[in-house]
């Protein structure tokens, strides 16, 4: 008899495991891994949003597989050995699939653990050409296009339409704006007519910029191109501005936004920047924007909507390989083309996204305006 109870009680046990709302078995986790906190959190934040909509959205319609999605996050800030832990956290924690990091330098520290663990990852914001060019990341996509197609369009429009001729290169020395500048540099020497006076790092989140930028100012360089994010660059600007050194300052997606313009101010005014093509007519664009409007009370970042497409795609790929094998999701993520916030999407051999690309915007009035 106390044998008999044993075995129900196991049985039972067993059976309450399995029909427990909410237990792991009946869900699928998505992780989302970016910058939360500190001076570029509104674009991890933005990006973390649009995945927070899009799985909302799904779960209304039966989630993925028939299984309701949960969302797991993290936050890196920013930090690639911050990034190695936080991976490794939501990989115990039972992450089957990422959306993310946000910081290029990050997603690639973090990626050795997504890789070792057979997780598809996909990005909303990390451009780092090494990402998809070499080779190294099979398992990584991104709903953004890669920093070297931001230097043809960056070092194109200097040359054609702003006719510049002589550039001043500044980086914040780690693989997103170090690596875009060092693109950027390889593709003036391509163009052929444009000097490059000054190729240098500055140190992120320094109080006093005083010295790099009197080393801009004795150049006499018509144009500062800049590689690194918003809080570094807005101080720069302002600076330039300040000691009124006579030069275009010119950025990439990593200075695009809101972000970038509130904390220069009207030292904002007539600074350039690429960032992803504007798709604000397309209708699933403005829905998605209304919604955020409404859950969050505001409009949405920089990449509310590449994170939305990012989840898609997760969801897509899954449907189609009917499974969450790894080499089966890998397989149909070349295959999916899904209607996004962005147009109409899909990856390429690489996994870069097929159907969105760069923009180059201005400062005007406070806001930043589409000038190509």
């Amino acid at each position: 008899m106390k044998s008999f109870f044993k075995t129900l009680a196991l049985a039972l046990l067993i059976l309450v495991s399995f029909c427990a709302p909410g237990f792991a078995a009946d869900t699928i986790k998505i992780g989302c891994g970016g910058v939360i906190s500190g001076d570029l959190a509104p674009y991890g934040i933005s990006a973390l949003r649009g995945a927070e909509l899009a799985i909302e959205d799904l779960n209304a319609k039966g989630g993925i597989l028939g299984k309701k999605i949960e969302l797991l996050v993290g936050d890196d800030v920013c930090k690639p050995e911050v990034a190695v832990n936080m991976a490794t956290k939501l990989v115990s924690d039972g992450a089957q699939m990422i959306v993310g990091h946000v910081c290029s330098g990050a997603t690639i520290a973090a990626n050795k653990i997504y890789k070792d663990a057979g997780l598809i990852v996909i990005s909303s914001a990390s451009t780092n050409d090494d990402l998809t060019l070499k080779g190294e990341h099979p398992n990584f996509f991104r709903t953004i296009s890669y920093d070297g197609a931001q230097a043809d369009l960056m070092t194109s429009f200097v040359k054609n339409n702003l006719k510049v001729k002589t550039v001043a290169m500044i980086h914040d020395k780690g693989d997103y704006g170090k690596g875009q500048m060092e693109l950027a540099r390889q593709y003036f020497e391509k163009l052929g007519g444009i000097e490059v006076v000054l190729f240098e790092g500055i140190t992120t989140g320094a109080v006093d910029y005083s010295a790099i930028v009197q080393k801009i100012k004795r150049t006499k360089a018509e144009l500062t191109m800049f590689g690194g994010y918003h809080s570094d660059a807005s101080k720069v600007v302002g600076l330039l501005k300040k000691k009124r050194v006579k030069t275009i300052f010119f950025g990439a997606d990593g200075i695009i936004g809101d972000n970038f313009v509130n904390l220069a101010g009207k030292y904002s005014d007539g600074v350039y920047a690429t960032g992803p093509n504007d798709t604000s007519s397309n209708p699933l664009y403005q829905e998605i924007s209304a919604k955020h409007q409404k859950k969050y009370g505001e409009d949405p970042g920089t990449f509310t909507h590449n994170g939305y497409a990012c989840v898609q795609a997760l969801a897509a790929a899954a449907e189609k390989a009917g499974s969450l094998d790894y080499d089966k999701m890998r397989a149909a993520m070349f295959e999916i083309k899904i209607d996004s916030p962005l147009g109409p999407i899909g990856f390429d051999k690489n996994g870069d996204v097929i159907g969105a690309g760069f923009s180059v915007y201005q400062v005007q009035n406070g806001k930043y305006t589409q000038v190509n």
